[in-house]
């Protein structure tokens, strides 16, 4: 199995910064993309930013200026560093990871999530 940490989450203030870290462990063989998602109390959870291997982003609009996300192909991590935080972007941050998983067969496909980190931003 593949398994997701997330670290980083935490109560700031309006403006101010966090850095989520997110380390995967198992028998990976590989891990094609990753991402956050987040999820407010009573709201569906949504994307936040992805990744792909090669280095490719995309971003939800509400994020786009504020946060960055980037990777560490070799250590098997995502960060998300988020700026100019706002109190509507409280919510639990959710790590996901999607590539391929040794097995005596050969690769097969994973999708994983964290269990999630509490970003609380007070007004």
């Amino acid at each position: 199995q593949v398994q997701l940490v997330e670290s980083g989450g935490g109560l700031v203030q309006p403006g101010g910064s966090l850095r989520l870290s997110c380390a995967a462990s198992g028998s990976i063989f590989s891990i094609n993309a990753m991402g956050w998602y987040r999820q407010a109390p009573g709201k569906q959870r949504e994307l936040v930013a992805t990744i792909a291997s090669g280095g490719s982003t995309n971003y939800a609009d509400s994020v786009k200026g504020r946060f960055t996300i980037s990777r560490n192909n070799a250590k098997n991590t995502v960060n998300l560093q988020m700026n100019s935080l706002k109190p509507e972007d409280t919510a639990v941050y959710f790590c996901n990871a999607d590539g391929l998983l040794y097995t005596n067969l050969g690769g097969h496909p994973f999708r994983s999530w964290g269990q999630g980190t509490q970003v609380t931003v007070s007004s």
